[in-house]
């Protein structure tokens, strides 16, 4: 028979049947082209499969052409051998799914090398038989459904097992840019990109073997005409006996121009156009993952982190409106520079503006401190420029923090804090400048932060202890007193001398808690020597006050306190206060300290010559002891040259008439000087040649424990016996 096939029909034909020579023949008939013949079953897509269960009626003929049934599984085909179910006979739904072997012609009649209409029902009158409307029904439906698919919005295709296209409608072929028979045949990953990358690549193809129940993706695709468009890609299985699955794209290319165009927004800032916080940070940490330097580039990146100098100066008198034009101008500025500094280079340094007058240069890949100091070097210069906005000529300034480092083990938030730490010492500094990163100065700064916020509990815990330097008498060598000076136990960081936390104690104001305890204990040893050695000469204990406990408390008291507790006599307590603290003093520090002097307590002034040096006021100050700073003292260290003849010439003259002055002014206005930092006999000679009343230094001792104080007083007072 003409109508039959030569063979089984390969996997592809469940979905789209071989073309015989019968269909181009009833197609010619017809006028439809041949190709039309492979538009595949749609119908078979969306309608119910074929209900068997009521079996099939006697009525119909007995037996139906064996290349009709050599299509079905041989189950099925016995059954149908019997005949076709009544409700086909009655008038097949529109939605009728053809089965396996069953091929439509053009006119949407099935095709088994015969007519089964006629052997079915041969004499039934065409508008009565229930053959005839079955055919009638069947053939619309069909047209209905292909004429749905070849029309829909939705591009879609029908791809077999293998990959390759089976059909697709003419939405498919116009975004893609071809012909609708020219996409069949084509491999589907290859049309819409599926294969360009791993995980993409494997879910499709779980798909088409029945594994996964859809795949949906986005592919940017290129169209033949040049333009590239965004497509969402939707693979879904149809029903297991069509074996094919149905791949359906739409064209998303202005929901994402929306999204792109929501997303600049969001990502930057409004004023200057630059990026903003979110998306530098979306950078930064993008450029800190491991892939983005292991595989590629110098493992390294950079930052420039600047504030600009008086910038709230322009908003206060020219308005927001001035400085958000000034802004915009900084950003143009930044900009042109990372443009210069990323010629010849792999990738440009990203400018953002973090907020207010901050800005950052981000640099990936960067090759050293160099490159970065010579780019903070060219934001300085470009800034230096005077700004003409709207007919105002602004000029500005700028700090920078500049960090270079190495990815590996660095974080946004360690890069940052690094950055904003150093740009505060760029301000410290005196502005206008860059300041480097240093470690070491940031582990000071860390140090102190920790200090700080343990200090208070650490003078509950008794972590503080106080040690005693010797004043010695220059004449005659002997202890006249000795200075109290404090240090902390610290149980992570060892003993600290007062130079590292007495600075934090007098920003927070825990020196008030810690000047009590010291005074306190001060006199309560010096009390205790004195009781200890009564044939010595009883020895004064001099303790350091700030300021703040002046302003803070009330000093008079507290002392007149401790002194009653202890039984000390006033005489035998010197408090020290620094030139600068006592210098233009008025107010309730000055009476507090002429209360201190009328109670019978020593003044002194320490580091004197450093300060105000305000001659004229110290005369009505309540001072009785004057301790020279021992930046005049070690200009004496070198008294005679090297072969002992003749000055040394690594000495300074001036230093000794300097001091000789003051110790002969404070002679004239009644007060004893202490020369501070003694270290050598050379000095402590001349010191003495000039009228120093007292000495203080490693000559004659280093800070040493109560104990030893002890052992010098019971020296003393033998040699007196």
């Amino acid at each position: 028979m003409s109508g039959t096939s030569d063979g089984p029909a390969p996997a592809v034909d469940l979905v789209r049947p071989a073309v015989t020579e019968s269909h181009i023949a009833a197609s010619r008939r017809a006028g439809t082209p041949p190709h039309e013949e492979r538009v595949p079953r749609v119908e078979s897509l969306v309608a119910p499969p074929l209900d068997l269960s009521a079996g099939l009626p006697a009525e119909l003929p007995a037996g139906l052409p064996a290349d009709f049934l050599a299509g079905f599984p041989s189950g099925l085909s016995a059954g149908l051998s019997a005949g076709l179910p009544a409700r086909l006979s009655a008038g097949a739904p529109a939605g009728l799914p053809p089965r396996p072997g069953i091929d439509f012609e053009a006119d949407g009649h099935p095709h088994t090398g015969t007519d089964p209409r006629a052997d079915a029902h041969p004499h039934p009158h065409p508008s009565t038989g229930a053959g005839t409307r079955a055919g009638t029904d069947t053939e619309a439906g069909t047209r209905t459904f292909r004429a749905t698919f070849a029309a829909a919005p939705l591009a879609m295709a029908v791809v077999d097992r293998e990959g390759l296209v089976v059909t697709a409608n003419d939405t498919l072929a116009a975004l893609l840019g071809a012909g609708p028979e020219g996409l069949t045949g084509r491999i589907a990953a290859d049309l819409v990109d599926l294969a360009s990358d791993a995980r993409t690549w494997h879910a499709y193809r779980e798909v088409l073997r029945g594994r996964q129940a859809r795949l949906r993706c986005t592919r940017r695709l290129k169209h033949p005409d040049g333009h590239s468009l965004w497509a969402q890609v939707t693979v879904s299985p149809l029903p297991e006996e069509e074996r094919a699955v149905l791949l359906s794209v739409s064209d998303i290319s202005a929901r994402r121009e929306l999204q792109a165009r929501l997303r600049h927004l969001q990502m930057h800032d409004p004023v200057t156009r630059l990026p903003n916080r979110t998306l530098f940070f979306e950078r930064l940490s993008a450029a800190l993952e491991a892939e983005a330097y292991e595989e590629s580039g110098t493992g390294r990146i950079g930052l420039c982190y600047l504030d600009l100098d008086g910038f709230k100066a322009v908003n206060d008198t020219l308005g927001h409106r001035v400085g958000d034009r000034l802004l915009a101008a900084v950003a143009e500025r930044l900009t042109r520079c990372a443009n210069e500094a990323g010629y010849a280079r792999a990738a440009t340094p990203l400018v953002a503006r973090l907020g207010g007058d901050e800005f950052a240069l981000l640099v990936e890949d960067s090759t050293g401190t160099e490159q970065l100091a010579d780019l903070a070097d060219s934001v300085l210069k470009s800034l230096q420029v005077p700004f003409d906005l709207s007919g105002q000529r602004l000029s500005v300034s700028a700090s920078i923090g500049v960090v270079e480092r190495h990815a590996a083990g660095t974080t946004a938030t360690g890069l940052m804090q690094a950055a904003d730490t150093t740009l505060y010492w760029a301000k410290a500094d005196g502005k206008s400048r860059w300041t480097l990163f240093d470690p070491e100065r940031n582990a000071h700064r860390m140090t102190r932060q920790a200090l700080s916020s343990t200090l208070r509990p650490a003078i509950e815990k008794g972590e503080f202890a106080l040690e005693y330097q010797p004043l010695v008498c220059m004449e005659d060598g002997g202890v006249r007193g000795v200075e109290a000076l404090v240090r902390w136990n610290h149980p992570q960081f060892g003993t600290l001398t007062p130079n590292r936390f007495i600075g934090l104690a007098e920003e927070d104001g825990s020196i008030v808690q810690l000047g009590r305890w010291v005074l306190a204990t001060a006199c309560r040893q010096a009390r205790r020597w004195q009781l200890d050695h009564p044939d010595a000469e009883p020895i004064f204990v001099s303790v350091n006050v700030a300021v703040r406990q002046v302003w803070d408390s009330d000093l008079v008291a507290d002392v007149a306190a401790t002194l009653a507790e202890t039984g000390l006599a006033p005489h035998l307590l010197q408090l020290e206060l620094t030139e600068s603290a006592v210098m233009g003093s008025a107010g309730r520090p000055l009476q507090a300290l002429q209360a201190l002097s009328d109670m019978g307590v020593r003044i002194a002034i320490d580091d004197f010559g450093t300060g105000y040096s305000n001659l004229a006021y110290l005369s009505r100050l309540p001072v009785s002891v004057l301790k020279l700073d021992g930046s005049f003292v070690r200009g004496f260290q070198y008294e005679t040259g090297e072969n002992g003849a003749g000055p040394d010439p690594r000495s300074n003259p001036a230093d000794e008439v300097i001091v000789e002055a003051m110790i002969q002014l404070a002679h004239r206005l009644g007060l004893t000087v202490t020369a501070e930092c003694v270290e050598t006999s050379g000095q402590a000679s001349r010191l003495r040649r000039i009228g120093c009343d007292t000495g203080q230094g490693w000559l004659y001792s280093r800070p040493v424990a109560p104990d030893r104080i002890s052992a010098l007083l019971t020296a003393a007072a033998c040699s007196q016996a």
